[in-house]
């Protein structure tokens, strides 16, 4: 069941990569062997007449298989669970002299070794774990079946023949795409690697086609839900498509590891044309800016339009679309979100901060930074390639940061295997660790080219990690299962154990701690709307019967959420006098005119303070970011909520800046209620309100949300959101 080919693959007589599942390569519908008599008459046997697979929403193939959301008139199965499908013949069937069986196609050169060409053969009992076809029932011409297939099988799209064998060779069924059958993986069959043993998880996790993404601040953590659309139309073909532009081998997407870390290369396009264009500048001239997206359906579906990668995204919307990815092929999936999240340049386990003498940054050697927040996906799932108790919640994350194994990509990474310091399983668990638990160490690097150790914050990075709670739109900490608590044996052993697994030697930081005198310092920054001053609020303290001297060093930036900076926008230095067993606070006005010309995507002001204690030497280091708040847009409906029935979605902005917004783009999306919409508005002059009104239709009944943002020429990443609950539509 191969094609031959007559080229020479690798130096050997060999058939090509089977890496596409939209290739195609019909069997013949006659295989004779041997002379065929005169008057042979394909009649005289048994034909088949018809194919019929129940694929209706309805039928129970969907509603047994949670198949039934999918907008798509193909069968859909997950593996490893039965299925039923019809066979007419032009006679009744006899098992006694008949004999056919159903097969099972995908891609160009399928093999049976390869798993990409199934025959299933009727059988009189189906066996756990094997392909298998049963008779339940023989009613005048028709024969129905109970089709069994295998939990590790392809997960992909397949063609479907019957083949009926009579004394001179095989009769087999044409090509007809209307018998297509997708095979998805299975987290309710315990025999499937991605069996997830919890009814409510896997409705979360696996059914559930809208998110709640978390991002912000740790102390101002803000959320916006995302439509990630995996059973809308198109998308599942889509995320095929996806596997065959990595040029995936059908015979390994079987495999949830494979399958995972192929898509976390993919969903990117750093090095392979992948779904999503990165940008990080602020400059979106050519595309969309990341916070105007709502959901993943567009991006999907412009990808397989186009064929070429989607502009832009940054890390919640690769996280976003990824885990429309995994959950619409079945594996259990979340978003993950790590507050002060460490991006570990030169793989030693820990973030290096450089200091000039006088106390400020040198950026020039400060390659590590820290990220406000970052976004990836966790994926469920057995590791049999680890030893056991690795198993469970894996990472993986798309967000292109560094290479691996030549590409932009990252995991799985056993979380079990994290939280223990485990680094030395694959995939990327070293990077993933230094994310959640390295030590942020300060280096005051002298001019005669020595470097010596400050400070030591061993409690900064991973400050907090959350999901979406199952059930609900609420936050869910999830840190301990990344970390052990700070501060307990545990924690520092696991650290230890990193560093031995460790690509690089770490500095010594032995018997450094935090201050080596009396003096402390903190800074709180009050909570600041955008467009308004605020203060900075510096507090230094005194423990001890000695007066110090202390030159204090203030700089204020506009960053990107990914710890980096674009610009210095305040900067100031002070001196401070401090009497023993005092504390005084030193006030920093700034003003809205200093900030407001140079912000980015989603308004991050970040603030250093350093400070050298004259009569120690000592110099005490703090850091903190912020996020402004943002106005929203307002999101109203009038009309009964009911499925069929109209409704006017009316979306509201008014604009509370001191200038005129130009360009502006309202993005408005409801899965279940409206496709994807967006509307343009040339100007919004100050405190002036746009109106934008939409007639929409709902389909899916039950919880809903719509979700709107906005962007414009200087102001981005406004959003807003209404929760609704369609009704179903009353019986006639």
């Amino acid at each position: 069941m191969s094609e031959s080919s007559g080229a020479t693959f690798g130096g050997r007589r060999a058939i090509p990569p089977n890496t596409s599942n939209a290739s195609e390569n019909d069997p013949p519908t006659m295989e004779l062997h041997g002379l065929v008599p005169r008057g042979f008459n394909l009649q005289d046997y048994l034909n088949v007449t018809g194919v019929h697979l129940f694929k209706e929403r309805w039928d129970s193939n969907k509603v047994d298989h949670h198949t039934d959301k999918y907008s798509n008139n193909k069968l859909i199965v997950r593996r490893g669970q039965s299925f039923y499908i019809q066979i007419d013949f032009n006679r009744p069937y006899n098992p006694r002299r008949d004999l056919f069986r159903v097969e099972y196609v995908i891609g160009r050169y399928p093999q049976e070794n390869k798993g990409t060409y199934i025959p299933v053969s009727v059988v009189s009992e189906l066996q756990s774990g094997k392909w298998g076809a049963k008779v339940i029932t023989r009613e005048d011409r028709s024969v129905r079946l109970s089709i069994q297939s295998s939990p590790d099988c392809i997960v992909g799209k397949f063609r479907m023949y019957v083949a009926v064998w009579t004394p001179y060779g095989v009769i087999r069924t044409s090509r007809n795409p209307e018998t297509d059958t997708y095979i998805l993986f299975n987290p309710w069959c315990e025999e499937d690697a991605v069996y997830l043993d919890n009814e409510k998880e896997r409705e979360e996790y696996v059914l559930n086609d809208i998110g709640v993404i978390f991002y912000g601040d740790f102390n101002d953590i803000k959320s916006r839900s995302w439509s990630y659309g995996q059973f809308e139309d198109g998308i599942l073909d889509a995320c095929l498509y996806v596997m065959d532009r990595a040029n995936m081998d059908l015979s390994g997407r079987g495999n949830p590891i494979k399958v995972s870390r192929v898509g976390s290369a993919m969903i990117n396009a750093k090095d392979d044309e992948g779904v999503i264009a990165g940008c990080w500048d602020n400059v979106y001239a050519y595309g969309i800016p990341p916070s105007a997206w709502t959901g993943s359906v567009d991006i999907l579906l412009e990808y397989r339009s186009s064929e070429n990668p989607v502009r832009y995204g940054q890390c919640w919307v690769f996280a976003g679309v990824f885990n429309t990815f995994l959950r619409c092929l079945g594996i259990p999936a979340r978003v993950v979100t790590n507050y002060f999240s460490a991006h570990d340049n030169n793989a030693n386990l820990q973030l290096d901060i450089f200091l000039e003498e006088d106390g400020n940054v040198n950026s020039k050697l400060t390659k590590d930074s820290v990220w406000n927040y970052h976004c990836w996906n966790e994926a469920w799932m057995t590791r049999p390639d680890l030893p056991i108790g690795f198993g469970g919640w894996q990472v993986v994350d798309s967000t292109p940061q560094e290479n691996s194994d030549g590409m932009y990509r990252c995991g799985p990474a056993s979380v079990q295997a994290i939280k223990h310091g485990n680094v030395c399983f694959q995939f990327d668990a070293p990077f993933v660790f230094a994310e959640v638990n390295s030590d942020l160490v300060y280096i005051t690097a002298k001019k005669d080219g020595t470097h010596v150790v400050e400070t030591l914050d061993t409690t900064h990075i991973g400050k907090l990690i959350v999901t979406k709670q199952v059930g609900g739109d609420g936050i869910k900490d999830i840190t301990d299962t990344y970390k052990f608590q700070e501060g307990q044996e545990e924690e520092r052993l696991a650290l230890e154990t990193a560093l031995m697994y460790g690509a690089k030697k770490p500095l010594n930081t032995e018997g450094v701690v935090k201050s080596r005198s009396d003096v402390h310092m903190n800074f709180e920054v009050e909570n600041v709307v955008l467009g308004r001053d605020f203060k900075v609020t510096i507090t230094f303290r005194n423990n001890g019967p000695a007066h110090y001297t202390i030159t204090a060093y203030l700089s204020g930036n506009i960053t990107f959420y990914t710890g980096v900076a674009k610009a210095e926008f305040k900067n100031k230095t002070f001196d401070v006098t401090l009497e023993p067993l005092s504390f005084k606070k030193e006030e920093v006005l700034i003003q809205a005119g200093e900030y407001m010309g140079e912000l980015l995507e989603q308004a991050f002001l970040h603030f250093f303070v350093t400070a050298r204690v004259n009569e120690t030497k000592d110099v005490l280091a703090k850091q903190k970011s912020i996020v402004l708040t943002i106005p929203k847009v307002i999101i109203k409906v009038h009309g009964a909520q009911v499925v069929g029935s109209d409704m006017v979605v009316t979306v509201e902005f008014t604009n509370p800046l001191k200038e005129t917004l130009k360009n502006i783009w309202i993005y408005l999306d409801g899965p279940g209620v409206t496709k994807p919409k967006r509307k343009m508005f040339q100007e919004i002059r100050p405190n002036s309100t746009v109106k934008w009104e939409e007639v929409c239709r709902p389909w899916v009944s039950g919880p809903r949300k719509l979700m709107a943002s906005l962007t414009s020429d200087s102001l981005r990443h406004v959003y807003g959101e209404l929760d609704l609950q369609i009704q179903r539509r009353p019986p006639m």
